[in-house]
């Protein structure tokens, strides 16, 4: 279409590593205003690249692009735009998922304080209005929300 392509081939450098067993399956799109979005596709999973130029008022998961890292964790991030998208924004069909397991809140009393516990759950219950795994699952991201492998490491408990 004007404006935008969409490629599909085994190209690209990937993010981490190969699953076993997974051939490259890429989707490559070039957007409007300079946006690339790439798009690998494993058996169970995918891994997605956005690059594109700072916009005027972009804050998320990633960051504000101010130039200061300090600004940009999980808990800093969450006081900013709060803790998960509004259904009135969301651009995806259906629901999360909302996973909450033994194994992810044994780790949590593990490897997370006290008090930053206490502080994620306070948070959590204001920013979604709810109880349950839904926070549960909320104060584990407060927890561990830069670590990318943290779900991953929950596992092993």
């Amino acid at each position: 279409g004007a404006g935008f392509s969409v490629t599909y081939d085994a190209q690209g450098e990937v993010p981490d590593v190969v699953p076993e067993g997974n051939e490259k399956r890429v989707v490559h799109m070039d957007l409007p205003l300079g946006v690339k979005v790439t798009v690998f596709q494993w058996a169970n999973y995918m891994d997605v690249q956005i690059e594109m130029s700072k916009q005027p008022g972009q804050d998320g998961v990633c960051g504000n692009f101010n130039g200061n890292q300090g600004d940009d964790t999980t808990q800093t991030i969450m006081a900013r735009v709060g803790a998960r998208v509004p259904m009135s924004e969301c651009l995806l069909s259906g629901h999360a998922l909302i996973e909450w397991t033994p194994q992810m809140d044994k780790m949590m009393r593990v490897e997370c304080s006290a008090t930053t516990r206490a502080a994620g759950h306070a948070k959590c219950t204001q920013y979604l209005g709810a109880n349950g795994n839904v926070v549960n699952s909320c104060t584990f991201d407060y927890c561990f929300g830069m670590n990318v492998r943290a779900r991953k490491h929950a596992k092993t408990y």
